[in-house]
């Protein structure tokens, strides 16, 4: 069983990471990752919001959906737990720390419709995890993508100092760092057979 969770928190960190592997959430990847501090409140947002987003939704998913035979309406429901708990963060963030919270400004919102989050109770509603590996995959896929976030963000900021050519300053230059290590995750692929 414990084999079981390290595969899940590995697999979903490294290996099947969701920026550098299945090119998901790549919005708030872009959009975050020019300065560290915001790339880490994001991060800690983010991560908190799918964990929790992937217990309760494990939660309604086996306790009400399946015995009611609502399966069909998965997406609607998650994007509502979701939403729900985006704007619980949204709220606890402006009151906490007001300055990060306008420093992530319209990234915050785009949470709730991020693929990532999204995923998350997807695959453990397809997959069958019981609520332990439903937490494993959610902390895995947080830290998978504060990793992204973190490694581009110091990145980028790296490269305000460097001498890049006039056609790849800004975005150009991101896409192909993105390129870059994701070729570096694939590395990864090998580790644990899924």
């Amino acid at each position: 069983m414990l084999e079981d969770i390290a595969t899940i928190f590995i697999a979903s960190a490294l290996i099947n990471n969701f920026v550098f592997q299945r090119y998901l959430g790549l919005c708030i990847f872009f959009g975050v990752t020019k300065r560290m501090e915001t790339a880490v409140g994001m991060s800690i947002t983010f991560t908190s919001v799918m964990v929790i987003s992937a217990a309760l939704s494990w939660l309604i998913y086996k306790n009400v959906m399946i015995p009611l035979n609502l399966g069909f309406l998965k997406i609607v429901i998650f994007i509502g737990i979701v939403s729900g708990f985006v704007q619980a963060a949204d709220t606890i963030m402006k009151k906490v720390t007001p300055g990060l919270y306008y420093k992530l400004g319209i990234y915050l919102a785009l949470i709730v419709t991020n693929c990532i989050i999204l995923a998350v109770p997807l695959i453990n509603a397809s997959e069958k995890y019981d609520l332990l590996q439903s937490l494993t995959l959610g902390l895995g896929s947080g830290a998978g993508f504060s990793l992204a976030l973190i490694i581009m963000a110091s990145i980028r900021e790296r490269l305000e100092l460097a001498d890049v050519p006039k056609s790849f300053e800004g975005l150009p230059i991101s896409f192909v760092l993105t390129g870059l290590i994701a070729l570096a995750f694939l590395g990864f692929s090998g580790m644990i057979p899924l």
